[in-house]
C-alpha cells in the first residue's frame, strides 16, 4: 500500500513538474523569435488599419487575439464533427488506448492527468491552405505560439546535441587512441654495418639512449640491436641514438665504436629510422684492440648483449684470445724482419748498404776490403752489382764485360762505384746466339730471373726481348733499365761507415 501510494505521488510530482516546463516556455518573448507577417494582406485586415498611431499594437493584439482564441474553442464545443480545413484534433479526443497516460512500472496504478492541461492548446499538424495558414497564424494565441516556438527549438536542440555528442564522441575516442599510442612501446629499426658479425652467436650492438619521450620523462637507457638493427622498443618521442660499444663476434673479433650521434623522433610502431640512424662499424688490426675496449664490449655483453653471463664471459676469452695471437704474430713479424734486416746489411771498412728486399733471398755475397759483389744464388761467376770504393780523384775502370751503373759519394772523400753486366741487353744477345762478348751463356729460366732482377720486374724477358732490345741490339735502352732501377733500390743506402 505503501509502494502504491508512493508512485501515485511521484506521478502526480512529474505531471506538475511538466507543466511548470511549459509555463516556463509561454514566458519566451516573441522578441526572441523572427516571424514574417509582411505577406498578410493588409486589406484583409482592416482592425489593423483602423487602429490609432498612439495606440500600441502589442496591447491590442493580444486581446483581439483571446477573443479570436475564445471564439475558435466555442466553435470547437459546438461542433465537434466539424470538417473544415480549419478541423483541429485535440489529445483529450484521442482513444483511451492512446492516452499519455500509462501505468508506470513497478509504480502501481497511478492517477490519470488531464494530458490537455500539461501538454495546452498544442493541436496536431494539419494541412491548412497558405490562406488558413496566415490567418490561422494571426489568431494564434502567444502562448500557443509560444509553445509551438518553443517545440521547434527543442527539437533543433535535441537533434544538435545529437549531432554533437556524435562528434564529441567521435572526437574523445580517437583523442582516447592518440593517448593509448602515446603510452604504448614501438618498435623501430636502425642501421648498423659490422662485418662478420652474427648475433645468434655472438653479443648484440649496445645502443645509448637519451631523450624525453611523450609524457615529458627523461629517457636515458642501454637497448640492444641485432646485426639488422631491431631490438629497439620506445615510447613516442624525441632521442639520440650512440653507440654504447663493440659487440664481440664469436671468433672474437672486436670492432671500432663510431663516434656519430643520430636525432631521432619515433612516431609509430615498425618504424624504419635507417636513413636517419645508420652506425658502421670497422674491424680494426686485431693487435691494436686493447683490454679496454675487450672489458667495455663485455660488459655490455654481460648486461644485455649476450644470452647469459656464461656466454658473455666466453664470448671475452674468444676476443682476448685473438688480440693476444695477433699481437704475438705481430711481434714475430717483427722479429724476423729485423733478422732479415741484419742479413740484408753489409759493411765494408769505408761504406755499409742494404740488400734490396726484392733480391733478398735470391743473392748472395762476397767482401774483399772496400769491394763488395752480389751474385745469383750460389753462382758466384754471376754477379748482379760489384761495389767499389775509390778515393776522390782517382779513376776506376770496370771489370771487361761490365758497364758502370751507377755512383754513391760518401762524403769522406770517396765515391763507390756501382759496375757489371747488363743484362737486359747481354741475356737476350746470348740467347740469339749472338757472340758480342756476353760472359757466358745461361740457361732460359736463369735469363729470365736476371732481367727481372735487374728490372725489378717492370718488364718481362720478352718485352726486353722483341721490343726495349730487339736482334740488332739496343744497348743504351738497355743499360738505362737497369741504371734507373739501380739507382732506386740500392744506391740509396750506400752510407759512409761510421
Amino acid at each position: 500500500m505503501k509502494d502504491e501510494t508512493t508512485g501515485q505521488e511521484d506521478a502526480v510530482q512529474d505531471a506538475e513538474a511538466c507543466a511548470e516546463a511549459l509555463e516556463s516556455l509561454d514566458r519566451i518573448s516573441l522578441d526572441d523569435v523572427a516571424f514574417d507577417d509582411s505577406s498578410v494582406d493588409v486589406q484583409d485586415e482592416p482592425e489593423i488599419e483602423a487602429q490609432p498611431d498612439d495606440q500600441d499594437t502589442g496591447d491590442v493584439e493580444p486581446a483581439e487575439d483571446e477573443a479570436d482564441h475564445e471564439d475558435t474553442e466555442s466553435e470547437a464545443d459546438d461542433q465537434p464533427g466539424s470538417d473544415t480545413s480549419e478541423e483541429t484534433i485535440l489529445l483529450d479526443n484521442l482513444p483511451a488506448e492512446d492516452s499519455l497516460t500509462r501505468e508506470l512500472p513497478g509504480l502501481g496504478s497511478a492517477p490519470a492527468v488531464d494530458e490537455t492541461i500539461a501538454m495546452g492548446d498544442i493541436p496536431l499538424p494539419s494541412v491548412p491552405s497558405a490562406r488558413e495558414a496566415e490567418v490561422r497564424h494571426r489568431k494564434m494565441s502567444p502562448k500557443r505560439r509560444n509553445l509551438m516556438v518553443a517545440g521547434v527549438v527543442a527539437v533543433a536542440l535535441v537533434a544538435g546535441g545529437a549531432g554533437y555528442a556524435a562528434w564529441n564522441g567521435y572526437r574523445q575516442e580517437q583523442a582516447a587512441v592518440v593517448a593509448a599510442n602515446a603510452h604504448t612501446m614501438m618498435s623501430v629499426q636502425i642501421g648498423v654495418h659490422a662485418a662478420g658479425l652474427d648475433c645468434s652467436t655472438g653479443s648484440k650492438i649496445p645502443v645509448q639512449v637519451s631523450g624525453q619521450d611523450s609524457d615529458g620523462s627523461s629517457v636515458s637507457e642501454t637497448l640492444y640491436v641485432d646485426e639488422h638493427g631491431r631490438g629497439i622498443k620506445l615510447l613516442p618521442g624525441d632521442y639520440t641514438f650512440s653507440i654504447a660499444a663493440s659487440p664481440i663476434a664469436a671468433d672474437g673479433t672486436i670492432y671500432t665504436v663510431p663516434t656519430t650521434k643520430a636525432q631521432v623522433t619515433v612516431k609509430n610502431d615498425g618504424q624504419d629510422l635507417r636513413a636517419q640512424a645508420t652506425f658502421k662499424l670497422k674491424v680494426p688490426s686485431a693487435d691494436t684492440v686493447t683490454d679496454d675496449q675487450i672489458d667495455a664490449a663485455a660488459k655490455y655483453a654481460e648486461e644485455g648483449g649476450a644470452s647469459s653471463a656464461a656466454a658473455a664471459k666466453v664470448l671475452q676469452q674468444a676476443a682476448t684470445a685473438r688480440r693476444d695471437a695477433a699481437v704475438n704474430a705481430v711481434s714475430a713479424q717483427k722479429a724476423q724482419a729485423s733478422r732479415d734486416a741484419d742479413a740484408r746489411h753489409k759493411a765494408t771498412d769505408l761504406y755499409q748498404l742494404d740488400i734490396p728486399v726484392e733480391w733478398y733471398g735470391k743473392v748472395a755475397t762476397w767482401q774483399n776490403g772496400s769491394t763488395l759483389c752480389i751474385y745469383l744464388g750460389d753462382d758466384a761467376n754471376t754477379p748482379l752489382v760489384t761495389l767499389v770504393a775509390v778515393r776522390e780523384g782517382e779513376s776506376f775502370t770496370p771489370d771487361e764485360g761490365d758497364t758502370v751503373l751507377g755512383a754513391a759519394n760518401l762524403g769522406n772523400g770517396y765515391t763507390v762505384y756501382a759496375s757489371g753486366p747488363v743484362y737486359p741487353y747481354v741475356v737476350p744477345q746470348t740467347i740469339n746466339g749472338r757472340t758480342q762478348n756476353p760472359v757466358s751463356t745461361y740457361p732460359m729460366d736463369t735469363a729470365i730471373e736476371l732481367v727481372e732482377l735487374t728490372t725489378g720486374n717492370r718488364y718481362t724477358y720478352s718485352q726486353i726481348k722483341n721490343v726495349l732490345v730487339g736482334k740488332d741490339g739496343k744497348a743504351d735502352t738497355a743499360t738505362k733499365l737497369e741504371t734507373d732501377y739501380l739507382a732506386q733500390i740500392l744506391l740509396p743506402s750506400i752510407k759512409a761507415q761510421d
